[in-house]
């Protein structure tokens, strides 16, 4: 069960998602932690998730501002990819 975590502060708009668990990286996790037979074999998926975790509240204690790749992803995009189009 997620819910909203209140820490009074400033902070970006995916980072309240980061604090109160919702964003990619913790659901990820999720799904790793209780996909039966995945966790071990996903031991370095679940590192990686870590430290985009740790790199993201590095960069906003920085900058103020969510990270670029964070900041500047649209779905647009990924669907064009997908259906390997080029951009315009």
């Amino acid at each position: 069960m997620r819910g909203y975590k209140e820490n009074g502060t400033t902070t970006t708009p995916f980072d309240m998602v980061v604090l109160n668990d919702l964003d990619r990286f913790h659901l990820v996790g999720d799904v790793i932690d209780r996909v039966p037979g995945l966790g071990s074999r996903a031991a370095y998926a679940k590192q990686f998730l870590r430290d985009k975790l740790l790199d993201h509240k590095a960069y906003i204690e920085k900058h103020g501002e969510d990270m670029p790749e964070i900041r500047n992803w649209k779905w647009e995009e990924v669907a064009r990819k997908k259906r390997k189009v080029p951009a315009k």
